[in-house]
């Protein structure tokens, strides 16, 4: 299995105060990772060292195959698919779906930034149709659900072919429908043979999609747990992450967790 990521000894500091690590993280070319912990736990800082957006302030961080700091990391992030509620809120209302995806090219928001051609928009509406979108292309943004709207962000994770996607919260805000949509379109993405690896982050047990097999538990920016899910997922390891007794349950490839 390829090594997709490493990030060794990584630790964020924020006002003299560590806020994640030190951490040592893996992605490997079969991974479908979950993060999971409560908020304050540092999955914000683990996304945005992941991602390139903010260095770390110790440790190192390899991604495809190059370290930060010896790299042109505005080429590198093109590379790496992100999707994340805060992205959906700066976009124009009016844009069309399909120009939502095809900007990823560029990593741009706005069309009119760069040129693209017919193959370019093709290509758009091909990783549409891969989340059961392509029927949307031409509908502004601003008239799709919120689930519709974070299934064309997920699109637009897919248009560079990246060697590795991040999803910071993609359920955050949908309503039931919205949320059990998505799920099943990240599983399915998750599931097929030839799946881009993935970092979906999360507080919600139920928000994890069938499919997905490594898990990350963290509290107050250290790691309770790293390995395989179904191991991961029991009643000690996530009362001690959300520091409440927790009682953990699976159903039909599901989880969920209550008070006990």
């Amino acid at each position: 299995m390829a090594l997709i990521a490493s990030l060794r000894g990584l630790s964020v500091v924020h006002d003299g105060r560590t806020v994640l690590g030190p951490l040592d993280f893996d992605v490997e070319s079969s991974s479908r990772w979950i993060v999971l912990g409560p908020n304050g736990s540092g999955k914000t800082s683990l996304v945005r060292a992941l991602s390139l957006q903010t260095h770390p302030s110790t440790g190192t961080v390899e991604v495809l195959g190059e370290r930060w700091g010896h790299t042109d990391v505005r080429e590198l992030r093109k590379r790496i698919g992100l999707a994340s509620a805060a992205l959906r809120e700066q976009l124009r209302p009016q844009l069309r779906a399909v120009d939502v995806v095809v900007t990823a090219k560029n990593a741009a928001l706005e069309p009119w930034w760069h040129r693209y051609d017919d193959a370019d928009y093709a290509h758009a509406v091909g990783c549409l149709d891969q989340l059961g979108m392509g029927g949307f292309a031409e509908r502004q943004i601003e008239t799709l659900s919120s689930g519709e709207q974070q299934r064309v962000l997920l699109a637009r994770t897919l248009m560079t072919e990246p060697g590795l996607v991040i999803l910071d919260e993609p359920a955050s805000g949908l309503d039931l429908t919205g949320r059990e949509q998505l799920v099943t379109a990240l599983s399915g993405l998750a599931r097929s043979t030839d799946s881009t690896p993935m970092v979906l982050v999360t507080h919600h047990p139920d928000e994890i999609p069938p499919g997905f097999n490594q898990l990350l538990l963290l509290r107050e920016g250290m790691p309770v747990y790293s390995g395989p899910l179904e191991e991961g997922m029991q009643d000690d390891l996530l009362s001690a992450t959300f520091g409440l007794a927790l009682k953990v349950e699976r159903r039909r490839d599901r989880y969920l967790a209550f008070a006990s």
